[in-house]
């Protein structure tokens, strides 16, 4: 049996995919009866037909259908590999936009920014800190850094860093005029300082220890968007708050902040990195997210 060229499995993919001689033939920039003769050809070098022609339609056999399913990943991988063979060739070059959390920005600028520009210097990237979560493709970002939970079902997720551990921090001044917080539903006689969901919800706050957990709706009289804004007003002494560690390392290093309830700590599936599925990744996010496997730390 004689085998099909690149071009031919192109045709015959195309042609499956429009189901119109006239539309695939546009397609490839063939005339209509060059496609069909080169679908005969294949057909009988073949020796089984793939496709059922009428004078209206065009439609796969059974052969053809499984023939299709089986060649297009392969068509698929063989575009992205010609794609990063000519890529590599190239100055690695052009604009990454990310939408992401400040604390994420921030840990990018820590550990990974310098050494991915110092080695790819013509990719600029530009971070917009953003606390609600955003259609990144309406948008016209490339990716967007979140929760690996509020990440949309229906986009690719890279998992950055490792689970993420929330703490239950307050000011010493706070807790200075206040009872003591010894189990988690102690908080519901707190002023603590609630988080509005990108959903609009409220969050609650979650607790566990051993076989015992608490999902709490906690009370309070501010509510905010932004974890950093949440570790902001708890420096200010303006309640408790719940957010990931990495918003208040320093704060509790420092004993700006104390953190409660540290027997119940709950972990998050971490941070990622998403994008669309069917979005071409361009070589700049692919390098990014290959220098963010590397270099991003484990957050504890």
């Amino acid at each position: 049996m004689k085998r099909p060229s690149w071009h031919e499995l192109q045709a015959i993919k195309t042609l499956g995919e429009q189901r119109s001689f006239r539309r695939a033939a546009e397609q490839l920039g063939l005339k209509r009866s060059s496609l069909s003769h080169l679908v005969k050809t294949l057909e009988h070098n073949l020796g089984v037909q793939l496709f059922q022609r009428t004078t209206r339609s065009v439609s796969l056999t059974d052969a053809g259908q499984q023939l299709l399913d089986r060649l297009s990943p392969l068509l698929n991988q063989m575009d992205e590999v010609l794609h990063d063979i000519s890529a590599s060739r190239q100055q690695h070059y052009g604009t990454l936009r990310i939408s992401a959390s400040d604390a994420s920005i921030g840990l990018l600028l820590q550990h990974v920014v310098a050494e991915f520009s110092a080695r790819y210097p013509d990719i600029q990237l530009d971070f917009a800190a953003q606390g609600a979560l955003v259609d990144i493709t309406a948008a016209g970002f490339d990716a967007g850094i979140r929760l690996l939970e509020d990440v949309p079902q229906d986009m690719v997720a890279v998992p950055l860093g490792g689970p993420l551990t929330f703490v239950t921090v307050a000011a010493p001044a706070y807790l200075a005029l206040h009872a003591p917080i010894k189990h988690p539903r102690d908080l519901l006689r707190q002023q603590c300082i609630r988080q509005r969901l990108p959903s609009g919800k409220r969050y609650h706050w979650e607790y566990a220890q051993a076989a015992e957990t608490h999902e709490i709706d906690v009370p309070g009289t501010l509510t905010l968007d932004s974890n950093a804004l949440m570790a902001q007003a708890a420096l200010a002494g303006l309640g408790i708050a719940y957010v990931p560690s990495l918003y208040v390392e320093k704060a509790l290093r420092s004993g700006q902040l104390v953190e409660l309830l540290a027997d119940w700590r709950v972990q998050s599936a971490g941070i990622a990195l998403w994008f669309p599925p069917n979005r071409h990744q361009s070589m700049a996010l692919r390098l990014f997210i290959d220098a963010l496997k590397v270099s991003l730390p484990r957050i504890s």
